[in-house]
């Protein structure tokens, strides 16, 4: 008899109310952590996307430069690179030259002024 006694006594005092009170209080302790947690899980998935796509852009340089340098493995190549950087030209071939206007002039644009402005501008 006695230890069924002891047997409901713990289950007295699981049941008490700072006991029921106390598990709450964990209960969202733990919940709270868990909200958290996937709110960390939707940040490492968006980084995740981030990074993708950078790795999917370092693909695309890495191909395009991996063309640009077996292109330059050729003659054709190395003097089409030429021309471009320094504007060489073969023997025979003719080259034009565009140069800007450094002295331009500035036509100052006026704004309208309005109804009397018209009339001003119309006998002046």
């Amino acid at each position: 008899m006695r230890n069924f006694e002891q047997k409901r006594g713990w289950r007295n005092i699981l049941q008490s109310r700072p006991i029921l009170v106390l598990l709450g209080i964990l209960v969202i302790i733990f919940a709270y952590g868990v909200i958290g947690f996937m709110g960390k899980i939707q940040v490492t998935r968006e980084n995740r996307k981030i990074a993708e796509n950078k790795i999917a852009e370092l693909k695309q340089e890495k191909d395009k430069l991996t063309l640009d340098i077996a292109k330059l493995k050729t003659d054709e190549g190395v003097e089409e690179s030429i021309r471009d950087k320094f504007g060489l030209a073969k023997e025979g071939e003719g080259m034009v030259v565009v140069v800007e206007n450094k002295n331009k002039i500035e036509i100052q644009d006026t704004k309208s002024g309005g109804f009397f402005s018209f009339f001003r501008n119309l006998f002046n």
